[in-house]
């Protein structure tokens, strides 16, 4: 999992998971998030694309960066077009 490559939705989303398993003040937060994250990701690597995401909200926050559009995660897709029709919700 090379810092530079891009993530899947999937990736990401175990990313901000496992952010919010270890809190701030967790010792050696770093390394148990590349440990949880997986994919040969460095304590090193872990912090880094926390302050790009830190960065990247910030700039979204500010207005400075439009609010991302994105796609529904496959799974999600699949449960709505099912749901439409049986004509069910949620």
């Amino acid at each position: 999992m090379a810092s530079g490559s891009k993530w899947t939705y999937s990736q990401n989303k175990r990313f901000e998971d496992v952010l919010a398993e270890y809190a701030e003040d967790t010792p050696d937060r770093w390394h148990n998030v590349a440990r949880a994250v997986g994919g040969g990701m460095t304590a090193e690597e872990a912090k880094w694309r926390y302050e790009l995401l830190v960065k990247d909200v910030e700039l979204i926050e500010s207005g400075r960066v439009p609010f991302p559009k994105y796609g529904t995660p496959p799974g999600e897709a699949a449960a709505a077009k099912a749901a439409a029709r049986t004509g069910r919700r949620g």
